[in-house]
């Protein structure tokens, strides 16, 4: 017979090695085993093969008793079924991050996991001080996870949350690669916004831009035709620009912290490589791929360099970049903003839309619409606590 011990008190050292004494000397089998601690308060849960109505039984449940009342706890316990789960479902990995994660907003996500069919398995704290981050265990049929994020993403964004929902497999904990785009993504700009504003076109280059993302217009042509309006810039003018640029928030963190797990970590873009290999000198990346604007006698020409990074250059890079470092497409992660992002996010193992354009949203594995860059580290399964004492 199985029984659920389930003990609970504040904490200490020695708790949970007083009771599993009282059963290692019993000889009783412990089936299973978890332990939880929030603000000192402690609960443990023991699943163990003994029969309470049996004399043994009785006499091991006395000791457990005395023990749990030695500690200050208190002994609940009750005979269970074996439980076997279906075989179909699978377990996935519920990743919520916001300002403050509220009673209302764990409401909503139980409410719409249950009505989906969903089992929460454990729930654990990711943020460190404030509750603005947790990790939810489920296990849910696979048939049901697309509806599921779908009503997850309409209900809590109105509410300020983001959420990611992941298969939960060892690839999930063990990223290897880390992509990055760069204007709007890694950088708080748009590189060739503010180069147009200082050479006194920026109209014209929004108005192109403006074509390139509401009425098709291909990427290279609309690169081509914007930097064609940058001719005659100084390149000492770009220079001091790009010494300028301001990293996006949590991007060092995210960066110095990937980088200390072993991560290979860059930049892929369609903005100038100008920008983008400065900032892979200044925060130590492994490499960076942008477009290089020709130069002449100190002058920018107008000219772009190909090949062009446009969407599938972007895509192929990753694939390159990950095969040259022997890395499987299922170990990386791509971040980007935009739709010249979206085939590089559909490529990675975890494509995420950073403070995106509701197209790429639609496409990405995951979003993060609020807060900053190291909220992806929450992603990973890493704790606030981690890495506080990290840096």
């Amino acid at each position: 017979m199985n029984c659920l011990l389930t003990f609970t008190g504040p904490d200490a050292p020695g708790i949970t090695a007083a009771l599993t004494q009282v059963l290692s000397q019993a000889q009783i089998e412990l089936l299973d085993i978890e332990q939880v601690v929030v603000q000192g308060q402690l609960t443990l849960c023991m699943l163990v093969n003994f029969d309470l109505e049996s004399e043994s039984g009785e006499a091991v449940l006395k000791e457990l008793l005395f023990s749990a009342r030695k500690y200050g706890q208190e002994l609940t316990y009750r005979q269970v079924e074996a439980v076997t789960k279906k075989a179909n479902k699978r377990r996935y990995v519920l990743t919520v991050m916001a300002d403050r994660v509220t009673a209302e907003v764990m409401h909503h996500i139980s409410s719409l996991l249950a009505s989906h069919g969903a089992n929460i398995e454990g729930i654990r704290r990711l943020s460190h001080g404030d509750l603005s981050s947790l990790e939810i265990a489920l296990s849910i049929l696979e048939s049901r996870i697309s509806e599921l994020k779908e009503a997850l993403l309409r209900q809590l964004s109105e509410n300020s949350v983001d959420i990611a929902l992941q298969r939960e497999s060892l690839t999930r904990r063990n990223k290897r690669l880390v992509v990055l785009d760069m204007d709007s993504t890694l950088i708080q700009v748009e590189v060739i916004d503010e180069v147009a504003k200082l050479h006194g076109v920026l109209p014209e280059v929004s108005k192109i831009t403006h074509q390139a993302m509401h009425e098709g217009l291909d990427f290279a042509e609309s690169l081509q035709r914007r930097v064609a309006l940058l001719k005659g810039f100084e390149t000492a003018k770009l220079e001091k620009l790009v010494h300028s640029l301001q990293l996006t928030p949590g991007a060092r963190e995210l960066v110095k912290v990937l980088k200390s797990l072993g991560y290979q970590i860059g930049i892929i873009s369609g903005g100038f490589e100008q920008a983008a290999s400065y900032l892979r000198d200044q925060l130590g990346l492994d490499f960076a791929h942008a477009n290089k604007l020709e130069e002449k006698e100190g002058r920018l020409t107008g000219q772009v360099i190909l090949p062009i990074v446009d969407a599938n250059r972007k895509a192929d890079l990753l694939d390159i970049i990950a095969q040259s470092k022997q890395i499987p497409l299922e170990q990386t992660i791509a971040i980007g903003d935009g739709a010249n992002d979206a085939l590089m996010l559909a490529k990675a193992g975890l494509g995420i839309a950073y403070h995106a354009k509701p197209i790429l949203k639609k496409s990405a594995d995951t979003t993060i619409s609020f807060g900053g860059l190291e909220r992806i580290l929450y992603l990973l399964g890493i704790h606030a606590r981690e890495i506080h004492e990290f840096l």
